[in-house]
């Protein structure tokens, strides 16, 4: 097709396509990552030590999450490495991808709680509430310390809320077991154990449902959150020359990354008399300044009025 391309607000030089502080967040993953394995441990050492099933279910919910942070961990480097031309971005979609992974695990973990808190209902297991006591309070302290390292940079990307998600996962999982033992020590009504699980569990599902589908926005390149492309193409349109935009595609690259491209039909003149590198200027700041979604990276082809009838009659 011929016509003019436009690459992004900032001219054509090069860009910095990662999603800036992914160095920052592997540090923070790391010692969420140290906390959450040592948590682990502990939990295992208080379910062999006490015969608590709570603890040991606690136990398989910290495995689920060390798995997780790994994988958010091993996302988090991946996230810094550059661009090449085999893969233009980079691989800043890794976090996406760490984050449905992780959503998937959270989502199986919250149906293993609804599973097995509804057989202790029907069946309470006996426990030593004293050990069960003391390692739930073990486990929410480090919980509470990995929960303060997250808070600030948890909206980050999705790679970051998913690991938010999961160590507040783990902090009502020890939560549940210290109601639950101390319950059971008062009152000796061995299905409080049940009863808390349950509870946890319907936490834990819409959280890890609204993860995977925000996951799978980016995946299946939706467009942006907050971001009409009715408006765009309107707003477009009232530039001067521009007779039709079609071909208008958005998406999200990853967190903070939006991009859009657009075939714009204008005057046959702009190609002769110099407009165009005005109008590439006003669409580029169009997208960039006027919509709730800032979008920096933006593609434009200019086509003349005269080519219209070459196009398919299926473009939008």
């Amino acid at each position: 097709m011929g016509g003019s391309h436009g690459h992004g607000s900032q001219g054509h030089g090069a860009h910095a396509h990662g999603p800036s502080g992914a160095g920052d967040s592997g540090r923070v993953l790391g010692l969420v990552l140290g906390i959450t394995a040592a948590n682990f441990v502990a939990q295992v050492v208080g379910a062999a030590l006490s015969g608590s099933l709570a603890l040991l279910a606690d136990a398989g919910h910290m495995l689920t999450d060390v798995m997780g942070l790994t994988l958010a961990l091993v996302a988090a480097g991946l996230m810094t490495r550059a661009a090449s031309t085999r893969r233009t971005w980079g691989f800043v979609r890794a976090e996406v991808l760490s984050a449905a992974v992780q959503a998937l695990v959270l989502s199986a973990v919250a149906v293993y709680v609804l599973v097995e808190g509804v057989r202790r209902l029907l069946e309470p297991p006996p426990v030593a509430t004293g050990a069960m006591l003391a390692f739930g309070v073990v486990g929410l302290v480090g919980n509470a310390v990995a929960i303060a390292l997250l808070t600030r940079s948890r909206t980050a990307n999705l790679n970051l809320r998913a690991a938010f998600l999961e160590v507040v996962n783990d902090a009502l999982g020890s939560v549940a077991v210290i109601v639950a033992a101390v319950v059971i020590a008062t009152t000796g009504w061995l299905r409080a154990d049940a009863v808390v699980s349950l509870l946890v569990g319907l936490l834990i599902l819409p959280r890890a449902v609204l993860l995977l589908r925000e996951a799978a926005a980016v995946l299946l390149e939706s467009t942006p959150r907050g971001l009409d492309l009715d408006e765009v193409r309107r707003h477009l349109l009232e530039t001067p020359h521009v007779h039709d935009v079609h071909d208008l595609h958005a998406s999200q690259i990853a967190t903070g990354l939006p991009v859009l491209s657009a075939h714009v039909v204008v005057d046959d003149s702009c190609f002769n008399d110099g407009h165009l590198p005005s109008m590439l200027d006003a669409v580029q700041r169009c997208v960039a300044d006027h919509f709730p979604v800032s979008i920096e990276h933006s593609t434009f082809q200019f086509e003349p009025l005269s080519h219209v009838d070459h196009e398919h009659a299926t473009h939008a």
